[in-house]
């Protein structure tokens, strides 16, 4: 059996891998690992808005409840809201549940330190040894742990967005789409605080509707929206609202290499960039570190996932980071990924410079790049398959170090992601889809 806990936390379909039993059993082993076996330790606890996060939260606060934790229970709220709030109430721990971009069927656990930041490995790992250990503590009586709602949770979040990252959007015509998700009411809140004229899609959620067709993973409806009400700029939610992506003035799409790029610069004018650039995965474009290169800053590359993003910030004392999938983290605003604190940094960039969204994206040139998520059986061993890395080397040949090929497997999903990126699209497609048809023959 593989790990159980992937890049972001523990996923799987609700009910099916997810079962209200793990879910139990990880609130009880997460409670005890992360207060270090600390009486009457206190857990933040949040979700977005699937139908199955009423089961798992209850599951879950059941189980940090039978250790003797105490429970501040946030009911809707993005995961950046989560992280805050846990290190701002000097919370212990914090958890939110939600599989973020993944389908309805789906959901997930992920915990936070009492420092607001996702957990290493090896933390993970000693609460995954514990799912099935007996003798965890078994408190009775008064000593049993108490659930306490915090309705005030999401004005405690929008305050510090406003106090940190608040400027006068008067004159701003702005889309949101928030993708019946964990935003659908702070998102529009913010920007109407801040005078912004604001048209919202996909904020009615059903339990059953987030990420339908909408979102930060299906920006179509987006783009419309943006070319009929003729709007400055739309802004893309997930579906816990830790990523965002954006559209232009024009229904182009602005993705997180790009909105990297306009903070970074900014950040550099403004001398709020610590370091001399910053931290992003594989999978960013080559034209991110061109630009990057062109105005003197560096790009250092992880292994995809934004906690491999946040531990090399740490470890080299920067701030700004991401994924080209607008999981952007700024260590000046918060501690993990945050759609609306990007967002807002990015409106901001856009109040002072006085310049479209188009005009300050182009800095980045994207070379072409293209993706193919390969459905299989089994990914454990691809690794090792001489047939898939005797593809993988051929197709590097044909390129002669005019581009990057990367080939990984999902952190939460059964798919081998494919991406070929270089100068030339037909090429591109050719030697991807012979390294997908490799793989699909080898473990589909």
């Amino acid at each position: 059996m593989g790990r159980l806990f992937g890049t972001d936390g523990v996923r799987g379909v609700a009910n099916l891998d997810l079962t209200p039993e793990l879910a139990f059993a990880l609130g009880r082993a997460g409670a005890y690992v992360l207060t270090n076996g600390k009486q009457r330790p206190q857990l933040v606890v949040g979700k977005d808005t699937r139908q199955s996060g009423d089961m798992l939260e209850a599951a879950l606060i059941a189980g940090i409840l039978s250790v003797g934790g105490d429970v501040l229970s946030c009911g809707v709220l993005p995961t950046p809201a989560v992280a805050y709030l846990t290190l701002v109430l000097g919370a212990d721990a914090g958890v939110m549940i939600s599989a973020s971009h993944n389908p309805v069927q789906d959901n997930g656990i992920k915990f936070f330190s009492a420092q607001g930041y996702k957990l290493p490995d090896e933390i993970e790992d000693r609460i995954e040894t514990l799912l099935t250990e007996h003798n965890l503590p078994r408190p009775t009586g008064a000593q049993v742990g108490k659930k306490r709602d915090l309705p005030g949770a999401a004005a405690l979040y929008l305050k510090h967005l406003q106090e940190e990252l608040g400027a006068d959007l008067s004159g701003f015509n702005i889309v949101v789409d928030t993708a019946h998700g964990a935003a659908y009411q702070v998102a529009p809140e913010i920007l109407k605080r801040l005078e912004a004229e604001v048209t919202v899609i996909n904020a009615a959620p059903t339990g059953t509707n987030i990420n339908v067709h909408c979102g930060s993973t299906h920006l179509e409806a987006l783009q419309q929206a943006v070319r009929e009400v003729k709007a400055d700029l739309g802004l893309a939610f997930d579906g816990d609202a830790d990523r965002l992506l954006a559209v232009d003035e024009r229904g182009q799409v602005v993705d997180g290499d790009q909105i990297m790029a306009i903070l970074a610069l900014w950040q550099k004018e403004k001398g709020l960039l610590k370091g001399n650039g910053l931290v992003a995965t594989s999978m960013s474009n080559m034209g991110l570190e061109v630009a990057l290169r062109e105005h003197g800053l560096e790009l250092i590359r992880t292994q995809v996932g934004d906690r491999y993003v946040l531990e090399e910030l740490q470890r080299r004392g920067w701030n700004l980071g991401g994924e080209q999938s607008g999981h952007i983290i700024n260590l000046n605003y918060n501690t993990t990924g945050d759609g609306l604190s990007t967002a807002l940094q990015l409106l901001n960039v856009l109040a002072e410079k006085r310049q479209s969204l188009s005009e300050l994206a182009a800095v980045v040139k994207h070379f072409p790049q293209l993706m193919i998520n390969v459905p299989v059986k089994s990914k454990d061993g691809w690794q090792e398959n001489e047939q898939i890395k005797a593809a993988i080397i051929k197709a590097e040949q044909t390129l002669h170090g005019r581009g990057r090929i990367l080939v990984r497997p999902s952190g939460t999903e059964p798919v081998i992601r494919v991406m070929v990126e270089g100068e030339e699209e037909g090429l591109l497609k050719d030697l991807a889809d012979k390294i997908a048809a490799v793989i699909t023959e080898q473990l589909g």
